[in-house]
């Protein structure tokens, strides 16, 4: 193993970092110093700083730089970005009867035109997110099946995406990574072909709403 693949191997398991080495946020001596170590440990051998600054200074520009520079122009052109409130997540482990609960949720959201309720169904449990005034009704809709979670004070933001969305690698990654660097955490997502749904505490939406608005102005 030479010094650029053990360097190599230590940046792959930390994208953060070597996007940041990109963009020439880091010190790369003060970098060298800290991945020495690792970098012996790895070899098996001392290694010098100095060859480390050099094996950083020659990296090639990694995967995130190049995808960051290919979607650009792409996430220009997001489409309309749709702000909802008010909303509470439930989590109910799979049953045989979770499918009839959930048909009468549904007859009773049809009812109601300003309602907001969405289905996630994983393997062992399904997540069901609905409009706040729905959430008392929830126990009688749900009654005898296990609730795993719930979260109250929830807002969700969806934006429509270009209709060749699936052809551009690292756009969700793009799209979260900024979401990640402002210490937002995405409570649920959803996603449809054309469209995708982040899920988030109602303090966190104002933030999270202008990074994905000024998304479009890069």
């Amino acid at each position: 193993m030479t010094v650029s693949k053990a360097l190599s191997d230590i940046l792959m398991r930390s994208p953060f970092l070597e996007e940041a080495i990109s963009d020439g946020l880091i010190n790369v001596s003060s970098l060298a110093r800290k991945l020495q170590p690792e970098i012996e440990e790895k070899l098996g051998k001392a290694v010098k700083v100095g060859a480390i600054v050099m094996a950083i200074n020659r990296m090639e520009p990694n995967y995130y730089y190049k995808v960051n520079i290919g979607i650009k122009d792409f996430i220009r052109n997001l489409g309309d970005i749709i702000v909802r409130s008010n909303l509470s997540d439930f989590t109910y482990a799979s049953s045989k009867t979770l499918g009839k609960s959930q048909k009468r949720l549904l007859e009773h959201i049809s009812k109601e035109e300003e309602y907001f309720c969405t289905f996630s169904q994983g393997v062992y449990e399904t997540t069901i997110i609905v409009s706040r005034p729905v959430e008392p009704l929830m126990s009688d809709f749900f009654a005898g099946e296990k609730m795993i979670a719930s979260k109250s004070n929830l807002s969700s933001i969806t934006i429509k995406l270009p209709a060749d969305n699936t052809e551009i690698s690292g756009l969700y990654y793009y799209i979260f990574k900024k979401l990640a660097w402002d210490g937002i955490n995405i409570i649920e997502v959803i996603s449809t072909t054309n469209e995708f749904t982040v899920v988030l505490k109602d303090d966190d939406v104002d933030r999270a709403f202008s990074i994905l608005m000024n998304l479009k102005k890069v």
